[in-house]
């Protein structure tokens, strides 16, 4: 047999998506499993975003597309910006991709050279190491401990600087915590990151709106300008409108940027559904309310299940700002065996005995960069929730 590139070597399958496949083979035999290891929204896609994808479809929007994006959805696109982030981006600083995760990928094959570090706050976002390794780059963690909310201290992110970063990569609020900067916060990051010039700066706001207790959302070229022209600015549709499935991601930044991304873009999709972008138009350009209605709702789901956690010996969560995620450190279960005769001696033993045991499908923590913790998605409905709860009780009060 003809052989595998090289490239794919350090590639992983995300455990996240394994994990959910896992569940739905369990399901398939017939039991009942309780999935909270997926980072998907439960709520539907806003229905006017499915009418405009109709009425694009009927009306015959059905060619190729242009490969940055369409004008009427890179203009809605630009008011979004200008609208919540007090940014401006001309049309042809903005690009739209098959998701936030083209728009990563395509950028950092767009910049990278084999060797190239990519700063990357952790525990991170799974693909984001694996992404670097696919464009032959080197992804360097930088430690964010729960004692400091699972965020970047200025001090060890200079540190992890060196002539060979090309990117800091930031993601607040973050998957897996929640943890989300503050102005102050974020103000630190960008102080360090003006003493070094030759570093590029992604920002993943996909969560920007899956923000609680009047928590104030900020990105890092509103809150330094002088880094304007260093900061790729990534958000897309998925979480907050809920249209995972619909594969719309978008970008801001310098202009030379833009073109090298749009390069790559050119080989490997040739631009988004026109249908897609239609119904990206409607969602930004259309009533916004619905997005502080569904933060009130996973604000309620997040309270609940921290209150849940918070009754089992062993297990410690932190209070996460945003997103639709718990972290859970579970060092006092370390060592101790499961009711059915599992040894747990890391977060990967947990998961996995939690759900062959209780069918309740988590992630580790390890997959994310840090163990022992493992992340609990509470993107799935109140009666789920408790059930999972109960559950991940019943699992870690009768291990011995």
């Amino acid at each position: 047999m003809p052989a595998i590139a090289d490239r794919l070597q350090n590639v992983t399958v995300s455990a996240s998506v394994a994990m959910t496949q896992r569940a739905r083979d369990l399901a398939t035999k017939g039991t009942k499993v309780i999935g909270l290891s997926s980072g998907e929204p439960d709520f539907p896609t806003p229905a006017h975003a499915i009418r405009a994808a109709h009425a694009a479809a009927l009306a015959g929007d059905t060619k190729y597309p242009p490969v940055d994006g369409t004008p009427a959805l890179k203009a809605a696109i630009q008011r979004k910006f200008k609208r919540e982030n007090n940014l401006h981006y001309d049309l042809d600083q903005i690009l739209v991709g098959n998701g936030g995760k083209q728009v990563i990928f395509n950028a950092i094959l767009a910049t990278c050279n084999p060797g190239d570090e990519i700063v990357i706050p952790s525990p991170s976002w799974i693909s984001y190491a694996d992404i670097a390794k696919f464009a032959g780059a080197v992804p360097v963690p930088v430690n964010c401990p729960q004692n400091i909310g699972f965020k970047i201290s200025p001090e060890d992110l200079e540190a992890a600087i060196t002539p060979r970063t090309k990117w800091l990569l930031l993601n607040f609020p973050n998957n897996p915590t929640g943890a989300a900067c503050s102005r102050e916060e974020m103000k630190a990051i960008a102080d360090v990151m003006l003493r070094y010039p030759h570093v590029w700066i992604m920002t993943d706001d996909m969560y920007e709106h899956l923000i609680y207790d009047d928590f104030e959302f900020c990105t890092i070229a509103e809150v330094e300008p002088r880094l304007y022209d260093r900061v790729l600015t990534v958000n897309g549709a998925s979480k907050a409108y809920a249209m995972t499935g619909w594969r719309l991601g978008y970008c801001g930044g310098p202009r030379d940027l833009m073109k090298a991304i749009s390069n790559v873009n050119t080989q490997n999709t040739a631009g988004v559904s026109t249908i897609t972008q239609a119904a990206g138009v409607a969602v930004l350009d259309g009533p916004q309310d619905i997005l502080k209605e569904r933060a009130s709702i996973y604000k309620k789901r997040r309270d609940f299940v921290l209150a849940r956690l918070a009754e089992i010996p062993g297990v410690l969560a932190h209070k996460p700002e945003g997103a639709f995620y718990i972290f859970p450190n579970i060092a006092g279960l370390i060592g101790k065996t499961t009711k059915g005769g599992r040894l747990i001696n890391n977060d990967t033993d947990f998961v996995m005995a939690l759900i062959e045991e209780q069918h309740v499908a988590t992630v580790q923590g390890a997959a994310y960069g840090m163990s022992p913790f493992f992340r609990l998605s509470y993107a799935t409905s109140l009666e789920a929730l408790g059930e999972g709860c109960t559950r991940i009780a019943e699992f870690c009060s009768s291990m011995t």
